[in-house]
């Protein structure tokens, strides 16, 4: 019973020992490069010095002024119409200004079924 035993652990330590040779751990790679040392220390101290292209805002310097040639008692004239124009971003802008037209409804009537439809003790809807 005892060398059963014996001989199964022998046996589990042999294939965890087999499993465990299974990979072979070369270490770290050795670099390989076309570039000497001195090459390498320029490119380092050039990046470095330089801008992170990987900051936030990296691509976002600040541009130049603009020239214009446009006075600027013109450009503010422009401004001030604009603002004082039709809003450019309702929904109706473009479609012009609806005619009112008259209908062939006679106003006291009109006014007289308001009332009467105001006064009404059911509700209309």
């Amino acid at each position: 019973m005892q060398s059963s035993k014996f001989i199964a652990a022998a046996a589990l330590s042999l294939l965890a020992a087999v499993g465990a040779h299974a990979e072979s751990y070369e270490g770290v790679t050795p670099p390989v490069s076309a570039n000497s040392r001195a090459a390498v220390r320029a490119e380092a101290v050039i990046a470095a010095y330089s801008d992170n292209p990987y900051a936030e805002g990296a691509s976002s310097h600040v541009t130049a002024l603009p020239s214009s040639s446009a006075d600027r008692s013109e450009v503010r004239r422009t401004a001030v119409a604009a603002a004082h124009g039709p809003d450019h971003y309702s929904d109706s802008y473009g479609q012009g200004v609806v005619a009112v037209s008259r209908g062939f409804v006679d106003r006291a009537s009109a006014r007289a079924d308001a009332r009467t439809a105001a006064r009404s003790p059911q509700d209309p809807f």
